[in-house]
């Protein structure tokens, strides 16, 4: 006869599953807080000063460059993330194995 398989309560309240939020919670608030600084940074800094107005080479400000940057900073963070979800896959996979 075949087991019969968790109820999602049992599986959210198992330390495995508990361990895994933790987890992503430690990842994603840091990273997220820092992209939304980063990317507001950029509007603050163009309408309340005038630091960025400075030529950095040529004709290209240093608004051109950090905007540019926010481009940079969006990849790497997606790279990163896709990365760190294999972690996350292989501990959802162990979950749900010991789900059924």
């Amino acid at each position: 006869m075949k087991a019969k398989a968790k109820s999602y309560h049992e599986i959210a309240n198992s330390p495995k599953f508990k361990a895994l939020m933790s987890r992503k919670k430690r990842f994603l608030l840091p990273v997220s807080l820092f992209f939304f600084a980063y990317y507001f940074t950029l509007p603050l800094l163009t309408s309340y000063s005038t630091v960025l107005n400075r030529p950095a080479f040529g004709p290209v400000s240093w608004a051109w460059i950090f905007a540019f940057s926010q481009f940079i900073m969006t990849w790497v963070l997606c790279i990163v993330y896709s990365r760190k979800s294999a972690q996350y896959d292989k501990m959802i996979e162990s979950i749900r194995e010991n789900a059924m």
